[in-house]
């Protein structure tokens, strides 16, 4: 799940203070879990926005912002706004920007990670989409998002009763990974070596694509 947070209110004032029409768009899927960008988050920014003018609001709860079989019903919405006010991720902001290219399109939401609900209005990072997987080897623990320094052979020397140096209140992600594979009888793994890693498939080698030939449609 992608983790956003709403943006300052006098930042979201500041992006739309040239236009008359605004179309707030929620989201229906990711951020509306994480309570920053559904319908309900957006009927309140409508209505907390429409308090210092003339300005008028319309609030549109597509079930995803980045897929286009959910959008032909915001289409007719589009037409009649000056701006939208996109509550989407930062995926869904670009896609909608790409989509509607006569139309400006701002940002309502700050995007940042990818991670899970650990309790009510509590969420923790767990995976960068580095593109080159090793959970198998770490127990299901991803070295990458959970290690502070991002660490594939081992814990730092700062770690202590299994707490990260950088971070007393974060669990060394080592620990974790060590304690995982001791449940599990599965210690053996700990002394396969992980090779340097390629970092062409992370966020390093530019934006990222996946194409499957077996199910995508080829452009005639």
């Amino acid at each position: 799940m992608i983790i956003a947070s709403q943006k300052p209110i006098d930042e979201i004032k500041e992006y739309i203070k040239d236009y008359k029409k605004i179309l707030i768009a929620a989201c229906g899927t990711c951020v509306t879990v994480c309570l920053a960008g559904g319908e309900k988050e957006a009927r309140e920014l409508a209505e907390l926005l429409s308090l210092d003018g003339d300005q008028e609001f319309r609030v549109v709860t597509p079930e995803r912002q980045c897929d286009s079989e959910f959008l032909a019903e915001f289409d007719e919405n589009v037409g009649w706004a000056d701006v939208v006010l996109s509550l989407a991720c930062g995926v869904g902001v670009q896609y909608m920007a790409e989509r509607y290219v006569k139309k400006p399109v701002v940002p309502g939401l700050n995007t940042s990670f990818m991670g899970t609900n650990r309790d009510a209005g509590y969420w923790t990072e767990m995976c960068q989409g580095c593109g080159n997987c090793v959970l198998e080897k770490t127990g299901g623990i991803c070295p990458v998002a959970r290690c502070s320094k991002s660490h594939f052979n081992g814990p730092c020397g700062g770690s202590a009763d299994g707490k990260c140096e950088i971070d007393p209140s974060t669990d060394c992600a080592w620990q974790l990974i060590y304690d995982r594979l001791k449940s599990l009888d599965q210690l053996e793994k700990l002394y396969e070596t992980i090779p340097p890693r390629d970092w062409s498939t992370s966020r390093d080698g530019g934006p990222r694509k996946i194409r499957r030939p077996d199910v995508a449609i080829e452009e005639g």
